[in-house]
């Protein structure tokens, strides 16, 4: 009898276990900690980036108010504007004024932030896909980019009314330029090697913008969001200043007539403190989006 001849009535050998669902169980858990590791990464650096940057503001409003020594009148310092907020006999109605006109503001400037950023990203989208379009269209975007907003108000306001729709298309211009040329270059960006797979596979123009243009162009989207979200404010604040009469802006421009400096400084700080959490919101919302979605960090490098 031959050696390899197996005795009928032994047990069969226990099956060999695959190694492919135990390599796929520890590659997804590598893949989670590095998603997560990155997006502590991002946060952490976000959040330090505030810190440093709030307190260098407080140091340097220390500063020019010593150097210049300026009017205690005139010029509130950190200190001031707390007791004007929280400690004086009228605190709690001036911060309800504020905070008030603080959110009126603020929800100016998401509604510009959202027309702007939409706007510009189907002006890119068609940018991209059409030679043709941005030789006709970015003149003309960049002419009227070149006109002070300040000397546009006037004429928006005319032809838009004081209302909601003003301050949109005012804080949607000064979103609109920054954001279109963020994401012109976010779309090219992408590999064309990835994009001539997909026409390979029989893909057209549109399929490969969906499946390799737009997630190449999310680092261009969250920079000009980092961008366009404090100058949205702005837009906001100068469209109340000088169309609107409502909200943060004017209430500045009201309190400066009627001398009341504490109010013009604690509106001042309150919007800046608004605009820095915002800007680390959506550092926050880009760490976690970057991290699952976009390129690795040493390609973006």
């Amino acid at each position: 009898m031959s050696t390899a001849t197996v005795d009928a009535g032994a047990p069969p050998p226990p099956p060999t276990p695959s190694p492919s669902a135990g390599a796929t169980a520890v590659a997804r858990g590598r893949q989670g900690h590095s998603v997560a590791g990155a997006i502590a990464t991002r946060i952490g650096r976000t959040l330090l980036s505030v810190v440093a940057s709030t307190g260098v503001i407080i140091g340097l409003w220390y500063a020019f108010i010593e150097v210049f020594d300026l009017n205690p009148l005139v010029a509130k310092d950190p200190q001031a504007v707390w007791q004007y907020l929280f400690t004086a006999p009228d605190a709690t109605e001036n911060r309800d004024v504020i905070l008030d006109g603080l959110w009126h503001t603020l929800g100016d400037a998401a509604v510009g932030y959202a027309v702007g950023t939409v706007a510009a990203l189907g002006i890119a989208i068609a940018f991209v896909l059409s030679r043709s379009v941005e030789q006709a269209l970015m003149p003309v975007a960049m002419m009227l980019r070149s006109v002070p907003l300040v000397a546009m108000t006037p004429l928006l306001t005319l032809i838009f009314g004081r209302g909601l729709l003003a301050v949109s298309v005012i804080a949607g211009i000064v979103v609109f330029f920054p954001s279109l040329v963020n994401l012109v270059f976010g779309l090219r960006s992408a590999s064309s090697a990835a994009a001539d797979l997909v026409l390979a596979y029989g893909g057209g123009p549109f399929t490969v913008l969906r499946k390799v243009s737009l997630p190449s162009a999310l680092p261009a989207l969250f920079v000009s969001a980092r961008i366009s979200v404090p100058s949205a404010v702005i837009g906001a604040l100068l469209a109340e200043w000088l169309a609107t009469g409502k909200g943060l802006g004017y209430l500045m421009q009201r309190s400066q007539q009627t001398f009341d400096y504490g109010g013009v400084w604690a509106a001042t700080v309150l919007i800046t403190v608004a605009s820095v959490a915002i800007y680390a919101l959506v550092g926050f919302v880009e760490a976690v989006v970057l991290a699952r979605y976009g390129p690795a960090p040493s390609r973006r490098a």
